[in-house]
C-alpha cells in the first residue's frame, strides 16, 4: 500500500511539475514580448557598472527524495513539496550595455519547528551560482536572461545534507521604478541537480528537475548618466557660390538611438530643398544674389528623438572677366609674324577661355598667345581681336584689340659678286674625330691638327659670308660608330658638335649663327659608301686603295667619327672625304679611344 501511495503521488507530483516547467518559458516570452513592446516608444536606459538585488524565494523541487536510512531493510522514497519559505539574492557586474556576470545565492528552509523534526517531504535547498546575464534595456522595462552553475545543496531532514554541481537557466523582468531602483517582478530559473543518499545507483538517485521564482527589488550603481539629448550640426559646401552653381547641404546627427532608423525632412527660406536624405544638393539657377537660408529635421520616431540645424550660403554678384592684348612686333613686313600677347583675369577666380580674330592675314592661337601670319596682306593696318570668356553656363566675356602695322618689301637686291665667290669657296669639309673623342673629362680635346685647320679656314669664309648674308648660319649635326650604347653615343656625339662650335666662335663665328644636332650612331654610312669613297679619291694610288680595303671594317668605323656641316641659306653639304693623306691620320683610324665607357654595358669603345 505505501508503493502505490507513492506511485500515485509521484503521478500527481511529475504532473504539477510539468505544468510548472511549460508556464516557465511561456512567462518569460510574454515578458520579453511586453517589454520589447514597451521599448518601442521609449529611449534606450544607461548601463549600471553594478547590481544588487535581493527578494522573496519560492523553489519547487520537481523531484521524488530516495535513499535508505542506516538500519533499515528497504529503500525509502517520498515526494519533495514546494517549499515557498526562501530568500534570494544576486551581485551582477556588468561589462556593457548588454552582457555581465551574475554571482547569485539563495535559501530555502524546511517547516520544521524548533525541537521538532522537520518532514522527510521538506524542500530545504540551498545554491550559490555564478553565471552570465544579457540584459535588453529600456528606460521603462529591462528583461533578461542568464544561465547559472555552481554548487545545490539538498537538506532532507532524514538524511544528511548533500552539495552537488547544478544549473540554472532562465530569465526575467525588471520594472525601473528610478534610475538606481527597478522591481524585479518576476525571476524564473529551472533547476537541474543529482544526489545519492545511499549505495544503491537505483534505489539511491534523487534528481532535481525543478523551478525557482523569485521577485524583489534590485539596486543599481555607477555606469552612464542619462542619454544625452538629440542633436544635429549642418553643414554647406561650397558657402559661397554664384547663380547656377550647386551647393552640398550635409546634417550630421548626434545621440539618436542606434536601432532606429533617422529620417530627414529639409526646407529653405528663399530657395528649393529636394531630398530626404542626409545629403542633399540645392540647384542655385535663377537666384538673385543674396544669403539663403537652410533648414534640416532629424527624427528617430521616438518623443523625444528629434532635432533640428540650419546653415547659411551665399549667391554672389557675378563680375565679368578684364583683357588687354599687344603686339610683337608691332610692324611686320608683308609675310612676316607677329606675336599677340594678351593679359587677362577674372576677377571672381573663373577659368578663361581665349580666343582671336583678325581683318586680316591669318591668326591661330587659343591660349593668352597668338601668331598672326600677314600672308598676302596689303600694306597697312591689321586689327586684331583678343577675346576672352569665363566658364560659367552662361558666360560673361570682354574683347581688346591691338594692331600690327605691315610694311611693303623692300625691293630685292642685285646679286653681288662677293656672295657668290664666297659660297663657291666654301668648300665645306666634314670635321673627323679619333675614337671616344672628345672625353667627358676633356671635352676642350679630341680636335686633331689636320681638322682644326679646315675649321680656321672655315671660320674665316662664313665671317665674310655673314656681311653680305647676316641670316645665315651652320647646322652642325654629329655622328658616331655603332660600338658603343644609344646614350654613350649621344652624349660623345653631343660633345664633337659642341666641340666644333667652340672652336669655330674662338675664330670669330658668332654663337648665335649656329644650328647643332646630335644624332649618335644614327644615319651612318654603309660599307658601300665608304668603299665608293675610297674608289672615287683621286689622291689614293691602285696599292693605297687595295690596303685601304684590306682594312675596310677600320675605315668604316673612321668614316662615322666626323661632324658633317650644312650652309643654311644654299643647303650645301661638307664633303665626306677622309683624311687619308693627313699626318695624323693614324691617330683619327686607331680603333683605341682616351675614354673608357660605363663597365656595366661591356661595350666596345668609340
Amino acid at each position: 500500500m505505501k508503493v502505490r501511495r507513492n506511485i500515485r503521488m509521484s503521478s500527481h507530483s511529475k504532473g504539477r511539475l510539468a505544468r510548472v516547467l511549460t508556464m516557465l518559458p511561456a512567462t518569460i516570452a510574454v515578458l520579453f514580448t511586453f517589454a520589447t513592446c514597451a521599448a518601442a516608444q521609449d529611449q534606450d536606459q544607461p548601463a549600471p557598472k553594478f547590481e544588487l538585488y535581493g527578494g522573496y524565494s519560492f523553489f519547487h523541487p520537481g523531484a521524488y527524495v530516495h535513499g535508505q536510512l542506516p538500519g533499515a531493510l528497504l529503500p525509502l522514497s517520498s515526494r519533495l513539496e514546494a517549499n515557498p519559505r526562501g530568500f534570494g539574492g544576486t551581485v551582477t557586474f556588468n561589462f556593457n550595455h548588454w552582457l555581465g556576470i551574475s554571482f547569485d545565492g539563495s535559501d530555502h528552509w524546511g517547516s520544521g519547528e524548533a525541537g521538532i523534526p522537520r518532514k522527510i517531504d521538506d524542500a530545504g535547498f540551498a545554491n550559490f551560482s555564478v553565471g552570465p546575464k544579457i540584459t535588453y534595456r529600456t528606460h521603462r522595462f529591462s528583461p533578461f536572461v542568464e544561465v547559472l552553475i555552481g554548487g545545490h545543496r539538498l537538506m532532507p531532514d532524514a538524511f544528511h545534507d548533500v552539495t552537488k554541481l547544478g544549473f540554472m537557466f532562465g530569465g526575467g523582468l525588471d520594472v525601473n521604478l528610478s534610475r538606481h531602483v527597478a522591481w524585479r517582478l518576476l525571476r524564473a530559473d529551472y533547476a537541474i541537480s543529482d544526489y545519492r543518499f545511499g549505495a544503491s545507483p537505483v534505489t539511491s538517485n534523487t534528481e532535481i528537475r525543478g523551478a525557482r521564482l523569485q521577485t524583489g527589488l534590485n539596486f543599481m550603481f555607477g555606469g552612464g548618466g542619462p542619454p544625452a539629448a538629440p542633436s544635429a550640426s549642418c553643414a554647406l559646401q561650397p558657402a559661397e557660390v554664384f547663380a547656377g552653381e550647386s551647393v552640398t547641404v550635409t546634417a550630421t546627427g548626434s545621440n539618436f538611438s542606434p536601432k532606429r532608423t533617422v529620417k530627414y525632412s529639409w526646407n529653405g527660406t528663399g530657395v528649393k530643398v529636394a531630398g530626404s536624405d542626409s545629403s542633399v544638393q540645392i540647384d542655385t539657377t535663377g537666384l538673385q544674389p543674396g544669403s539663403y537660408a537652410v533648414t534640416a529635421n532629424l527624427n528617430d520616431g521616438r518623443k523625444q528623438g528629434f532635432a533640428s540645424c540650419s546653415a547659411r550660403f551665399t549667391v554672389k554678384e557675378p563680375r565679368p572677366p578684364v583683357i588687354s592684348c599687344s603686339a610683337n612686333p608691332e610692324r611686320v613686313r608683308t609675310g612676316g609674324t607677329s606675336t599677340i600677347t594678351s593679359t587677362a583675369s577674372s576677377p571672381d577666380g573663373r577659368r578663361l577661355i581665349y580666343s582671336y580674330t583678325a581683318s586680316s592675314g591669318e591668326i591661330s592661337g587659343n591660349g593668352d598667345t597668338a601668331t598672326l601670319n600677314t600672308g598676302n596682306s596689303p600694306p597697312g593696318r591689321i586689327t586684331v581681336t583678343c577675346n576672352v570668356s569665363d566658364d560659367r553656363v552662361q558666360p560673361l566675356t570682354a574683347s581688346s584689340t591691338t594692331m600690327v602695322n605691315v610694311e611693303a618689301p623692300p625691293p630685292p637686291p642685285a646679286p653681288a659678286p662677293e656672295i657668290k665667290q664666297l659660297e663657291a669657296r666654301l668648300a665645306l669639309h666634314s670635321i673627323y674625330f679619333p675614337t671616344a673623342r672628345p672625353t667627358v673629362d676633356n671635352p676642350d680635346g679630341g680636335l686633331v691638327d689636320s681638322q682644326a685647320e679646315i675649321l680656321t679656314t672655315l671660320a674665316n669664309d662664313f665671317k665674310a659670308y655673314l656681311k653680305y648674308r647676316p641670316d645665315a648660319h651652320l647646322i652642325l649635326g654629329g655622328h658616331a660608330d655603332p660600338r658603343g650604347s644609344e646614350e654613350y653615343n649621344k652624349g660623345l656625339t653631343q660633345r664633337r658638335v659642341d666641340r666644333t662650335k667652340n672652336f669655330l666662335v674662338e675664330h670669330g663665328v658668332p654663337a648665335d649663327h649656329f644650328e647643332t644636332r646630335s644624332f649618335g650612331k644614327d644615319d651612318n654610312l654603309t660599307t658601300e659608301q665608304v668603299k665608293d669613297q675610297i674608289a672615287q679619291n683621286p689622291e689614293l694610288s691602285p696599292s693605297d686603295r687595295q690596303q685601304m680595303l684590306d682594312n675596310l671594317r677600320v675605315l668604316v668605323l673612321a668614316n662615322n667619327r666626323r661632324v658633317d656641316v650644312t650652309l643654311s641659306t644654299t643647303g650645301q653639304q661638307s664633303v665626306r672625304g677622309y683624311p687619308f693623306n693627313a699626318k695624323d691620320y693614324l691617330a683619327l683610324v686607331n680603333l683605341k679611344g682616351g675614354e673608357k665607357k660605363p663597365a656595366a654595358k661591356k661595350k666596345p669603345k668609340q
